[in-house]
């Protein structure tokens, strides 16, 4: 009887074209491959932040998160299988043991922002995932190994500070503020700090297609996510909110899903030809887009501390994305440290020269 083998990391895979929307990009520049897939992103995530809120809008809706989650899982499932039958896709390049993974880990970081809204601002869980390039960053040195620059780190430390002051604004302003909600978007930031670095490393590792890992993790999600809402219960209470009006609600969810799961297939040809961090940084600048946008088309109290916190995390995202074009290691930071004391100290050894208290001193 033959043993089915699993698929072998190739340490130089066939190098996959990048597309989206089924139009081939690998001819152009990354210049140009990277302006697309940004502009991409911000049309399909833009409709995708304004179709998640507008759904949380509907009367006592506040409580299904997870069963939105489960409609979501279902509709990418059926996307998947849709497009690896269009593609041509038969072979798996990945292995199942490392899907089984990243499922629980896209389950977590849908899920637990979907449900956040039941306790949190729209703009609050959209600044806290902007932040998501904190956890990103520790998962790439822990699980690629990889280095970052002092201004990596001062970005870092940028948008805590504007999340921190973010945070506070919100609890001034809502009356129902609610610390379980910090919690819960906080769990989701912690499965993302661990599946782009795993992404990126499997799929350059396996030279995977998009559409495949897209399938596994949604399909393996499903299954997950549908046993343990069946074992609570959850599930049909779900079942039987939606039914009460299914155009609305399964209309929505579907919208929904079809802006997310293309805006999914752009994030990950990012992934891909700029790496997860580079991806992270695009998706965070749309964020603040979405923000804005949820304070036009939906009421909601606003205070000024919410501009000025929001401002620190856009620099903080300046920051990062200054350090990409200009990267400074830790030893050009500590030489340039160097210089500027030294400076400072000839300066002030000059000004008591001239005084004349060097000489007394001497």
């Amino acid at each position: 009887m033959a043993v089915k083998q699993e698929p072998v990391l190739n340490p130089q895979p066939e190098k996959q074209k990048s597309s989206i929307l089924c139009l081939d990009i690998s001819n152009f520049s990354q210049t140009v491959q990277f302006m697309l897939c940004c502009a991409a992103v911000f049309v399909f995530y833009l409709l995708y932040g304004y179709m998640q809120e507008l759904i949380f809008t509907i009367k006592d809706f506040k409580p299904f998160g997870w069963y939105l989650t489960l409609v979501q899982f279902g509709y990418y499932t059926i996307f998947g299988i849709v497009e690896t039958k269009i593609r041509g896709i038969h072979k798996r390049c990945i292995p199942m043991k490392v899907y089984f993974v990243l499922a629980l880990l896209t389950l977590g970081t849908m899920g637990f922002s979907n449900s956040s809204l039941e306790y949190l601002n729209y703009p609050t869980q959209v600044i806290f995932k902007s932040c998501k390039l904190i956890p990103v960053l520790a998962g790439g040195i822990i699980i690629q190994g990889k280095r970052y620059g002092p201004l990596d780190f001062l970005s870092a430390l940028l948008m805590c500070v504007g999340l921190t002051l973010f945070t506070l604004a919100d609890s001034q302003v809502q009356p129902n503020f609610n610390t379980k909600g910090i919690t819960v978007i906080s769990l989701a930031l912690l499965c993302d700090a661990v599946i782009g670095n795993v992404q990126e490393k499997n799929m350059k590792g396996y030279g995977a297609p998009n559409a495949e890992v897209v399938l596994y993790s949604y399909g393996l999600g499903f299954v997950y996510i549908f046993v343990v809402m069946l074992a609570t219960g959850d599930f049909f209470r779900g079942l039987s909110f939606f039914a009460e009006s299914p155009y609305i609600t399964y209309g929505y969810a579907f919208i929904f899903s079809v802006t997310g799961y293309l805006g999914i297939q752009v994030v990950l040809t990012l992934v891909r030809t700029t790496g997860a961090f580079a991806a992270v940084t695009v998706t965070t600048m749309r964020k603040a887009v979405t923000i804005i946008i949820s304070f036009i088309f939906f009421s909601k109290p606003f205070t000024m501390q919410y501009f000025w916190s929001g401002c620190v995390v856009v620099f903080g995202i300046y920051i990062n994305l200054y350090s990409k074009k200009h990267p400074l290691s830790m030893s050009d930071f500590e030489d340039c440290c160097d210089r500027l004391l030294r400076r400072i100290r000839t300066k002030l050894i000059a000004k008591q020269y001239s005084s004349g208290q060097y000489l007394t001193s001497v």
